[in-house]
Formats: structure tokens, C-alpha cells, sequence
């Protein structure tokens, strides 16, 4: 089962089809346009933070995880849908990116506000980026790949967050835009390398189809 016609096959079928060759980057290019694509969506996504800090402070904690997630997903096609191998990847990434960010943002944001600290964070960016791992690969009909996707979002999302964290914390006393605007790039960095690797994973197959020059079994 697949979603979106995502599945290695229609993958495939779909490049075929294409005019033009399509070559399929590696690992490294699908980490590195990733990291620099979700770099740009987090610089714009963290910018509700330092807007409602200064001119709607009254708002709640909610408001604002609502209004990152808006921005997140809005603006996800034009800077990440090329993950997608083939024609057509704009739309199929909104509809995947949509459904997997909100499910990665709900479990997240649940388990924040449950116990809060390192132990909140932790455990909601693992469950978050395991809920997103699971619909990637129902989306790729790449379940094999899936505990591969979930460390790969885990390990960098973690790595992106805390780093971010730690380096905008030097800033916190008089530098508050400056440790917002850190912590959404080291955030960024973090969570598109992820991204990227996890795309890739989940592509797997159809990259094989294509270069083994096995027809596939349907045509979409």
C-alpha cells in the first residue's frame, strides 16, 4: 500500500514517461537539499516567535505552535518537493509533508507540554519523527527502510534542536532575536539533513527499477 501514487513503481513509471533525463541524487545530495531547503522553511517558521513576543505577548503557548505549523507547512513545496524523485513532485509533496509534519508536530507538542524539560523533549521529538518515519514509508511503500528513516530523523532532528538550543542560549540576555534566528538555522540544518536522508531511504526501490531498467508493473 502506498500514498499518492508514491510507490516505487509509479515512481519509476513516472520518470520514464518524462521528457528529458532525470538523474537521482545520492545520499549526500538529498541531505545536503534538504538541509538547505528546511533551513529556509525554519528561518521563516520560527518567525511567529519573536512577533508574538514583542507584539501579541498575550497569546497563548498553542497560538504559536499553530501558527509555526501553518507557516511549516505552507511554504514546504517550493523549498523541499525536488526530495521527491520525477514530474509531479510538488503537489504529492504538499499532501505527504502535510499529513507527516502535522502528526510530527501533534506528538511533539503533546508530549512537550505532558512533562516539558529534556525528558518532554526528548521523548516527543522520538515519538514526533516516529510518526512521521511510519508515514513516509506507508507513503513510499518502504516499510523496510523505516527504522533506517526514523534514526535518520531522530538522531538529526535531535542534533539540530539541542545544538541550536545550546548555542542560542549563549545569546538569551541581550541577543533574544539573535538566539531565535540560531536556533531556527542549527533546527533547520538538523531536521532537512534528516529529511533528506529519509526521502532517500524511502526511494530506495525506485531507484533500483530505474537503474536496473526493470519495467515496472504499472504505468501512472
Amino acid at each position: 500500500m502506498s500514498l499518492f501514487q508514491l510507490d516505487p513503481n509509479s515512481i519509476a513509471s513516472r520518470i520514464r514517461a518524462a521528457s528529458g533525463p532525470t538523474n537521482p541524487p545520492t545520499l549526500l545530495g538529498s541531505v545536503f537539499r534538504g538541509a538547505i531547503g528546511f533551513t529556509i522553511l525554519s528561518v521563516a517558521g520560527f518567525l511567529p516567535w519573536p512577533i508574538m513576543d514583542h507584539w501579541f505577548p498575550n497569546l497563548r503557548e498553542m497560538h504559536l505552535y499553530v501558527a509555526c505549523t501553518a507557516i511549516f507547512i505552507g511554504l514546504s513545496g517550493p523549498c523541499l518537493h525536488r526530495l521527491i524523485l520525477g514530474p509531479g513532485s510538488l503537489a504529492r509533496f504538499y499532501q505527504l509533508f502535510a499529513i507527516a509534519f502535522i502528526a510530527y508536530a501533534v506528538v511533539w507538542v503533546a508530549f512537550w507540554m505532558a512533562w516539558r524539560g529534556d525528558a518532554g523533549s526528548l521523548v516527543g521529538l522520538f515519538g514526533g519523527t516516529a510518526a512521521m518515519g511510519v508515514i513516509l514509508a506507508l507513503a513510499f511503500d518502504a516499510w523496510r527502510t523505516l527504522p533506517a528513516v526514523i534514526a535518520a530523523l531522530f538522531l538529526l532532528n535531535t542534533a539540530g534542536y539541542y545544538a541550536g538550543g545550546w548555542i542560542g542560549g549563549k545569546l538569551t540576555v541581550d541577543h533574544r532575536l539573535a538566539e531565535i534566528f540560531v536556533w531556527a538555522i542549527c533546527y533547520g540544518v538538523g531536521f532537512g539533513a534528516g529529511l533528506g536522508a529519509a526521502f532517500h531511504f524511502c526511494q530506495a526501490r525506485a531507484r533500483e527499477l530505474l537503474r536496473s531498467g526493470e519495467m515496472p508493473r504499472h504505468a501512472v
